[in-house]
């Protein structure tokens, strides 16, 4: 029996009670958003502070949409943020852990064999309906301004005898593996999720696709068994999948598994000339993480932003707590906006310039040349020249009560301490117009008032 013998490849976790198993499971298709890593923050803190698992799981059934190397840029994302995962990719070929494979693409098998046992329990059957069928079905349901959708009367192949079904198959005929949903839709189901709260919708009655005809799953399908077989305790991902909660709590039912907790993230709102709207992969260059890398703004400072608005205590706890590591603040579900947080790169500038105000001289010299070595080889040039005189210029205001906050992302440092050098001030000096005083009172007004301001700090 299938189950049997995926339950002793896949056995319980030995984790203590109130462990949480979390998952990221991105789609290698492109950038990874923002939101993304948002996400994935709240997956990994989780896990973390409750002594759990967290899961880097590839979703690559749509291969049509894969982009090459998209699994390292998704590694290389996550360790860009210091996030690597306690299990699964940690390169386009290679993987931790002990419940993989970790790529969806390599458990084609799984799927397979939990199909055939949903077929022999008459939960699913093959369809081998072409895409005219589907199009004059589609047009019918229009006239008759009925639903549309592969459900009820409209499921043409939904009571095709095994023979008839076998005998098609033997000859040849493509096709692909639908569920056959016992739901109604004049029935509801009530849910709680963990950030929304109670919400409640009509049961699904359509007989979506779980196996497609080049064999791999859909995500529907795949979720429920990865997760199932993974042991994944909380599925916490964008809302825009809370529609599908009626689909993935009946998958889970009719495949005899238990669901795990699912909790939907509003998305990240961007102020656009007054209105708010979702964060745009297409219009907003800060959409893609990489972003953050290209301007120099440290990886933590994009982290301790965005627990800021994802927890409405977590600002609080941050002044009370300066010098505390995240990894002290205690993260809940529930104090998520059930709205979508406003995202704010003056703030993100402002969280930037704490973090880099604790740096040390030496701690802004390697972070700042890191940066430059990529993105501003002149930049580094003048960090390396003389290593010694530019630790005492970065030193200037540091590791004192109330340290320098002026610089927010490296990008800015050339700007800050270019002066200092002799050669660069040259090249700059020529753009600022100095001051020219004839007035002899007042010159002298100033070196008195100089003269009686100035003391003598010895810093």
């Amino acid at each position: 029996m299938v189950a049997n013998e995926l339950k002793e490849k896949y056995p319980e976790r030995n984790l203590e009670e109130g462990a949480m198993v979390t998952r990221f499971a991105p789609s290698p298709t492109g950038f990874i958003h923002i939101g993304g890593l948002f996400g994935s923050i709240v997956d990994r803190k989780l896990a973390k502070q409750t002594n759990g698992t967290f899961i880097l799981r590839v979703e690559d059934t749509d291969q049509k949409r894969e982009i090459e190397n998209g699994v390292t840029g998704i590694v290389s994302s996550l360790q860009d943020f210091d996030m690597g995962p306690d299990e699964g990719q940690i390169s386009e070929t290679e993987e931790i852990g002990n419940y993989g494979p970790y790529k969806q693409s390599d458990r084609k098998e799984i799927y397979e064999a939990y199909a055939k046992y949903m077929i022999s329990i008459g939960k699913a059957y093959p369809c081998f309906a072409t895409a005219e069928e589907l199009d004059e079905m589609r047009a019918k349901q229009e006239a008759a301004k009925v639903r549309p959708g592969y459900y009820g009367v409209w499921a043409k192949y939904r009571n095709l005898s095994v023979e008839d079904a076998a005998e098609r198959i033997k000859a040849g005929d493509q096709y692909i593996v639908r569920f056959k949903s016992p739901g109604r839709e004049d029935r509801k189901i009530k849910h709680k999720d963990v950030i929304k709260g109670n919400v409640d919708f009509p049961e699904n009655d359509q007989d979506i696709v779980i196996i497609k005809s080049d064999g791999l799953p859909t995500y529907h399908f795949a979720h429920a068994i990865d997760d199932h077989l993974m042991h994944t305790t909380h599925v916490i991902r964008s809302d825009e999948w809370l529609s599908s909660v009626p689909l993935h709590l009946q998958l889970f039912a009719e495949l005899g598994f238990k669901a795990p907790k699912y909790a939907h993230i509003s998305p990240i709102m961007k102020n656009d000339n007054g209105n708010k709207r979702k964060l745009s992969k297409r219009k907003d260059p800060e959409a893609a993480v990489s972003y953050y890398t290209e301007l120099g703004i440290p990886s933590l400072a994009v982290k301790e932003y965005l627990l800021n608005i994802a927890n409405s205590n977590f600002e609080n706890w941050r002044k009370q707590n300066r010098e505390a590591d995240i990894s002290e603040f205690d993260f809940e579900l529930n104090k998520m906006s059930v709205s979508g947080a406003l995202f704010d790169m003056v703030k993100l500038f402002d969280v930037s310039k704490i973090v880099i105000s604790k740096y040390s001289a030496e701690e802004v010299c390697e972070a700042g040349l890191n940066w430059a070595n990529t993105f501003d080889k002149e930049l580094a040039q003048i960090l390396q020249k003389d290593k010694e005189y530019t630790l005492r210029v970065l030193g200037i205001e540091r590791g004192i009560e109330k340290p320098r906050k002026d610089i927010a992302k490296w990008s800015d440092l050339k700007e800050n301490i270019a002066y200092m050098y002799d050669e660069e001030f040259q090249k700059v000096k020529s753009n600022y117009e100095l001051q020219k005083i004839t007035d002899k009172q007042k010159i002298k007004e100033i070196l008195n008032t100089y003269a009686e301001k100035y003391f003598d700090l010895n810093d």
